[in-house]
């Protein structure tokens, strides 16, 4: 778990953790303010736990696209699909309001789509229904550096830090046949620097 400065381009903390946790991220937090640093805003991958903070969330972007690829795909087929997919290309592009009224609009138009149920009573299009409902729920915290731009300067995507990542499974992808210990190391030794 890293905790990376954007304006710096400096890796404040980082910890070796089993699974990212609220806890953890807690004491990283309580970490870097108890060493005087002052946390503006916060670019994060998706964790939604992470909204509990006093400062501006952003989502990443590129994170929101993955998701919205894992639910209908990179060339989805059926319309309501090639729709969503449509709206999310253009997150880069456009306002938040815009967006906000793109997916409204495509909610109304595939409601009925969307309650569509099998014999069972299950749900017929459960991944479109996630994909649209991971969206929309995600909507407001994609667009933090729109709505805190004249304040900070808050990042669109978590790219100086997935950057870092790279770089760093590459040198470990190098050295693998190295121990565990070492390669801990390893890892502290490049996010040192």
């Amino acid at each position: 778990m890293v905790f990376r400065s954007y304006e710096l381009k400096k890796n404040l903390y980082w910890k070796v953790v089993n699974w990212e946790t609220i806890i953890a991220y807690k004491d990283g937090i309580k970490y870097l303010q108890s060493q005087w640093w002052i946390i503006e805003a916060v670019v994060c991958d998706g964790k939604r736990w992470l909204f509990w903070l006093n400062v501006p969330v952003q989502m990443c972007v590129f994170h929101q696209k993955q998701i919205m690829r894992k639910y209908i795909t990179k060339n989805p087929i059926l319309e309501a699909n090639k729709e969503l997919n449509d709206i999310t290309s253009m997150l880069w592009i456009v306002r938040k309001t815009t967006i906000k009224e793109w997916l409204a609009d495509w909610h109304r138009r595939y409601k009925v789509f969307l309650s569509e149920k099998n014999e069972s009573g299950n749900y017929v299009h459960i991944r479109t229904r996630k994909a649209y409902r991971s969206l929309n729920h995600n909507l407001p915290y994609l667009y933090t550096f729109e709505d805190y731009q004249w304040e900070i300067q808050i990042p669109k995507t978590t790219n100086s830090l997935e950057s870092v990542f790279w770089h760093m499974k590459q040198k470990i992808w190098l050295h693998r046949w190295l121990k565990k210990e070492r390669k801990l190391k390893l890892i502290d030794d490049f996010l040192s620097k």
